[in-house]
């Protein structure tokens, strides 16, 4: 019974793949970050999936082979350089991860570092990535979020000289000394102030989403499961209306884009927006896959596959447990009046 139960499970999530795909060869693109101390940086990047690693050193001075005796002395910054997998982690993403770990308003350095060593800066690799970072920060100074000017540096990005070893990973070789610093920098009490609302805001907790959704919706977009195939609310759906995230309710799909796929779950040729959904390499079960998530929400929705129709060539295979459908008679009364341009003849 344990093997039926197995092979039953493993029919479940792949029904929706059909086929299997080979590994591709791994794509690494670099980013160079400064934002103060970086015993602090190291942490958040490497904890980021995509992220391959993560090396604390000098750059942005004029000396060459500088160390942590001389760096200062050079004009060099403490650095972190980036190692990562576009195919999984995007560039944006990793400025919007830069962002929350430095306070971009102090010219002087940062926290209980002072000195133009420790000044918060954007090392490009390339014009895309000069662009994504303009745009980012411009971004961020319209939101408000902060009194004072954003002041982080955006510059080509120098030669990178590693710091020495023992640098290296400070906060998993020297745990208690790294907590000690971390706590008295004053860096998480201000980041804390900054970003604390919205992590609230967006992510609801656990406990609440278990009372608000039911097991099956829960384990779909929480714990990145399957719902059975042609036993699901909306895989034969043929209303006209909008598919919403049913954590955020921020729109997803349209049912203009939505066609029969003979999967047995909803199957769409693209979503709403590209910036509706992000999608990460799925290296699960045996076979590499592209997982498509909600971005407000971070709910697990499906995977998409290039087998769709000649529109897009795309096929957005979707758990209906992750949605909520509106039909075209209740948009304007749920708050999704503008997306009824989509529906007029």
């Amino acid at each position: 019974m344990q093997t039926l139960t197995f092979w039953l499970s493993v029919i479940f999530i792949f029904g929706c793949a059909l086929a299997s795909f080979p590994a591709e060869a791994r794509t690494v693109e670099t980013a160079t970050f400064a934002g103060g101390c970086f015993w602090c940086m190291e942490k958040p990047f490497e904890a980021l999936p995509g992220v391959i690693s993560v090396t604390s050193g000098y750059s942005g001075g004029s000396t060459a082979k500088p160390n942590y005796e001389t760096y200062a002395v050079g004009g060099h910054l403490e650095v972190v350089q980036v190692a990562f997998d576009p195919a999984i982690v995007s560039y944006p993403q990793l400025l919007d991860l830069f962002w929350r770990q430095v306070d971009p308003t102090d010219p002087d350095g940062q926290f209980v570092d002072r000195g133009l060593s420790y000044t918060s800066a954007i090392f490009f690799h390339s014009e895309s990535q000069r662009q994504e970072a303009e745009r980012s920060k411009d971004e961020l100074a319209k939101s408000g979020r902060f009194s004072k000017s954003i002041v982080t540096k955006i510059m080509a990005a120098s030669p990178f000289y590693p710091a020495e070893e023992y640098h290296q990973d400070y906060y998993k070789k020297n745990p208690l000394r790294y907590r000690f610093y971390r706590n008295g920098s004053g860096r998480d009490q201000f980041l804390e102030k900054i970003w604390s609302a919205e992590a609230n805001a967006a992510a609801a907790p656990a406990a609440d989403l278990k009372k608000r959704l039911s097991p099956m919706q829960y384990r779909v977009t929480q714990e990145d499961g399957t719902e059975p195939a042609f036993d699901n609310e909306y895989w034969d759906n043929k209303k006209a209306g909008v598919y919403v995230d049913v954590v955020s309710g921020e729109p997803l799909f349209l049912s203009v884009d939505k066609y029969d796929s003979g999967t047995g779950w909803p199957s769409f040729s693209k979503p709403l927006s590209d910036d509706t959904v992000i999608e990460h390499q799925d290296r699960s079960w045996f076979s590499v896959r592209t997982e498509v998530r909600s971005k407000k929400a971070n709910s697990h929705l499906g995977h998409v596959f290039n087998d769709g129709p000649a529109t897009t060539g795309l096929r957005y295979c979707i758990n209906s447990a992750a949605l909520r459908f509106v039909s075209v008679e209740r948009m304007a009364e749920e708050g999704y009046g503008d997306l009824l341009k989509y529906f007029t003849p």
